[in-house]
Formats: structure tokens, C-alpha cells, sequence
């Protein structure tokens, strides 16, 4: 079997979660000072990436080493992480290198970027490193285990939601700004979204490997109620954008084109099929195929406001 390389590793094909804030998030910025400060826009794309790639191979090593990964049946393209370690343990020291490797360039670009950012904004630089660090290393890594403890979703709900949508506007020179604050909190439910639809699918393994999620601890019903609630949540938060910022005319609902085209189907199958994994597996796909579309077309109509 050949072994997988660096791209396999960092889970790449999933960092699209961690764009869709940086973009939009820097896009927005864009909006508010009519014009775009490219240098901090290229460096926190390095330093978003780097973080993200830190938490996806950091996830695998220690569902690993935990156990939860080596009785996960269940594992699909759109749950249960890798599984590479399962099938090359002899990776475990490359993968700590890789994780260790991409702290470190989040860490030096933080460095550039506080030189390239207003003083009145270092400390949000600085707190928004570190919680993303720690969340990046510590979302299943003991002593603290947030994944295992029921930290899970509010970890990943900030980190892709407020958090990557602040770090985008004060790469911009940007803080606190009402819209700034408006647009926090769907790109991290989106992100939700998928680790709901993934956790009621890895259920047996998560509670064989005391990985205590929402699924696990409520049950799968529950957590195809949350599921639905994340995702009109979203919606809300796109109508409440359009409807109390002039700025935000019709492009930014494209985003929504998704829930009309795909998210039906995705809900229906989470629905009916909670406690289900196999029959899971396809509405977990969709509940992917909706955050890529919801996400790409985002930024596209950030884009269209601009131009």
C-alpha cells in the first residue's frame, strides 16, 4: 500500500472550511475601507491554513492514540478523520512533525502580521492566536481533551465562526465593526453542521473511545434536531445581514442557494435516518456539498458587492 503524503496528511481537500471565513472575512474588510491591505491578507491565509492543518493531523494523532479511531467502522470521506495512522503507525513521528511544523509558521506569520497591524489591534491578534493554537492542538490532545469533554462543537463553532472572521478583519486593520460581528457566526455553524452530521455516524465509536460529543452524550434524535437548528440558524444570520445593512444588497443571499438545492435532501436524510449510519452517509455528503456551496458562494457575492 503506498504510503500517503503530506497532502493526504493534512486533510487539504477539508481547509476549504478555514477559507471561506478568511475570505469573507477579509472581503468584508475590503467593504469597510474600500480597498484591500494585501500583505495582511496573504499573511493570514498562511497563518489560517497552517492552524488548520495543525488541528486536522493533531485530530488524527490522538483519536489514535485514544482509540477511537481503531474502532470506528464506520469510517466515510465526510467523517471519522483519516485513519491513516490505522493503516501507517509507522507515520505517527511525521505526522507530529507536520502538526508541530505548522504551529510554528502559524506562530511566525502572527509575528509579521503584528508588524504589519495598528498597535490598538495587537492584543486581538495575539488572543485570537492563542485560542486558535490551543483549540488546534488541545480539541483532542490531553490533558484537556475539549472533543472528549463536550467541548467539541462550541470549540469548532468559534474557531471557524468568530474567530476566523475577526482574525480576517484585523489582518485589514479592522476590529469590533458591527458588520464584522453580524457576519461571525455562519461560517463556524456551517462547519457545525458537518461535525454533527459526522458524530451521529461515528456514534458507537465515540462512546467505545469516551469522545463525549453531543451525539454521544444526547443521543442521535436530539442531535438531528440540533443539526436542523444549526442550519436555519445559519439562514438567519444571512437574512438578518441583508436586512439590517444597506451595504449587504442581494448578492450576499447566494449563499443560500444550497438550502434550496441541496439541504433538503441532506435534512430529510438526517432526519429519517438519525440512527442510521450507513443510510447517514449520504446526508452527511450533502451536509458537505451545502457547506461548499454556501461557502463558496459567500465570497462570490462579497465579490459581486465589491465589483
Amino acid at each position: 500500500m503506498k504510503k500517503p503524503g503530506i497532502l493526504k496528511m493534512i486533510r487539504a481537500p477539508f481547509l476549504s472550511s478555514i477559507m471561506a471565513p478568511l475570505l469573507a472575512g477579509t472581503l468584508l474588510g475590503v467593504m469597510i475601507n474600500g480597498y484591500l491591505f494585501l500583505p495582511g491578507f496573504l499573511v493570514v491565509l498562511v497563518i489560517g491554513i497552517a492552524l488548520h492543518a495543525a488541528t486536522n493531523v493533531y485530530n488524527d494523532i490522538y483519536d489514535t492514540i485514544q482509540g477511537t479511531d481503531k474502532v470506528n467502522v464506520h469510517r466515510n470521506e465526510s467523517s471519522g478523520g483519516s485513519g491513516i495512522l490505522q493503516d501507517f503507525p509507522e507515520l505517527m513521528g511525521r505526522m507530529f512533525l507536520i502538526a508541530r511544523a505548522s504551529l510554528i509558521i502559524a506562530f511566525l506569520g502572527t509575528i509579521v502580521l503584528t508588524l504589519l497591524t495598528d498597535r490598538d489591534l495587537w492584543p486581538h491578534l495575539w488572543i485570537l492566536f492563542l485560542l486558535s493554537a490551543f483549540f488546534s492542538k488541545y480539541y483532542t490532545a490531553p490533558p484537556f481533551k475539549l472533543a472528549y469533554r463536550g467541548l467539541g462543537e462550541i470549540s469548532v463553532w468559534f474557531a471557524f465562526g468568530p474567530m476566523a472572521i475577526m482574525i480576517a478583519a484585523v489582518s485589514q486593520g479592522i476590529g469590533f465593526h458591527p458588520m464584522v460581528v453580524a457576519l461571525m457566526p455562519a461560517t463556524g455553524l456551517s462547519t457545525l453542521s458537518i461535525l454533527l452530521a459526522g458524530q451521529m455516524i461515528d456514534l458507537e465509536a465515540d462512546r467505545d473511545g469516551g469522545k463525549h460529543g453531543v451525539a454521544s452524550r444526547l443521543g442521535t434524535r436530539f442531535t438531528a434536531g440540533l443539526y436542523l437548528v444549526v442550519q436555519l440558524a445559519i439562514i438567519a444570520n444571512l437574512l438578518y445581514l441583508f436586512l439590517a445593512f444597506p451595504e449587504m444588497s442581494w448578492p450576499i443571499l447566494l449563499s443560500l442557494i444550497p438550502y434550496v438545492l441541496v439541504f433538503p435532501g441532506a435534512a430529510r436524510i438526517i432526519l429519517k435516518h438519525h440512527d442510521q449510519p450507513d443510510a447517514l452517509k449520504k446526508g452527511a455528503k450533502l451536509t458537505v456539498l451545502t457547506h461548499v456551496g454556501f461557502s463558496f458562494l459567500l465570497v462570490v457575492g462579497f465579490l459581486i458587492l465589491l465589483f
